[in-house]
């Protein structure tokens, strides 16, 4: 009974142990209390009594997310020419990596060895002016010359060559034309010169509404109302719907359109619009030409028209 006893009394048995466990857990609750105090006081508090609702901090906060992704250009800017293996992704790539229309394939150096035998200003003259089924500038009339003969170089130094990509040319303040002195000008006027004789008359605009493009429909017909049609046709489509290069489907020819206008408009717009590959032959997107789609769709429109 008296081990049971004594294994059942408390741990305090004395006044002085009740004492200081009283004063300990008083000074644990006093402890956290400061803590606590100390945790709230010490976090920021936004809103009432500092700066950060004013429209200054509002407009320091949102100007990084508002600029994010966005480059300031200057119009004025000179412009910065394109590497050559970007122009050769854009442009070149939908002709040379397949082989259509006859283009030498990239990396193919027994193609090229013939071409590349001409020299390096032969090339880039064929690239720039075009020949035969290579359209001018690839059907990019915005590049410049100097793009296109980096496009070239690095075509062909993949293929065999080891040619120097060209430099941008530098600018110089000769290149502006000068303004006629204006004692010039009084002197022709004193001198008894007529006015008409200062400023050459305008040359004649070609008449190229009489002019007819080799496999293009004749002026009077439903097609050449499409003027945005036969626009693009003129400057990127003839090079292979003119004479049925790489199975190009010829212009105004009936029995080879009838079977892809009976596809419908849709399918004609996509396949001239993303390109596509088909058994006989091979349809870069947009022709290789940087035209929008709305010009596509007129240039498909115009030969339809021309094959009704």
């Amino acid at each position: 009974m008296s081990d049971a006893h004594q294994e059942h009394q408390s741990l305090i048995r004395t006044p002085k142990q009740l004492v200081i466990a009283v004063a300990g857990f008083f000074l644990v609750i006093v402890l956290g209390i400061i803590l606590l105090v100390s945790f709230v006081t010490n976090v920021p508090v936004t809103g009432a009594g500092t700066d950060g609702q004013n429209a200054e901090a509002i407009a320091a906060r949102l100007r990084p997310v508002a600029e994010a992704g966005f480059t300031l250009i200057d119009p004025n800017a000179p412009r910065v020419l394109q590497a050559g293996a970007a122009v050769y992704a854009a442009t070149c790539a939908a002709c040379h990596d397949s082989g259509a229309a006859g283009a030498p394939k990239t990396g193919d150096n027994a193609g090229w060895g013939a071409r590349l035998a001409q020299g390096y200003d032969t090339l880039i003259k064929h690239a720039i002016e075009g020949i035969r089924a290579m359209p001018a500038k690839g059907g990019n009339p915005d590049l410049d010359e100097v793009e296109v003969a980096r496009a070239v170089v690095f075509m062909t130094n993949k293929s065999g060559a080891s040619f120097k990509e060209p430099e941008a040319p530098a600018a110089t303040a000769a290149s502006a034309p000068a303004p006629a002195p204006a004692s010039d000008t009084a002197s022709d006027t004193a001198a008894g010169a007529p006015a008409s004789a200062a400023t050459p008359a305008p040359a004649p605009a070609p008449a190229a509404a009489t002019a007819t493009a080799p496999g293009a429909t004749p002026a009077a017909g439903p097609a050449v109302a499409n003027a945005d049609g036969k626009r693009l046709y003129d400057s990127a489509c003839m090079v292979c719907h003119a004479a049925g290069v790489a199975g190009a489907p010829k212009l105004g020819d009936k029995a080879a359109w009838s079977a892809r206008i009976a596809q419908g408009s849709a399918t004609l717009y996509e396949h001239a619009i993303k390109g596509f590959q088909g058994k006989v032959g091979v349809m870069p997107p947009k022709g290789g030409s940087p035209a929008s789609d709305a010009e596509v769709k007129a240039a498909v429109d115009y030969m339809v028209l021309s094959a009704k």
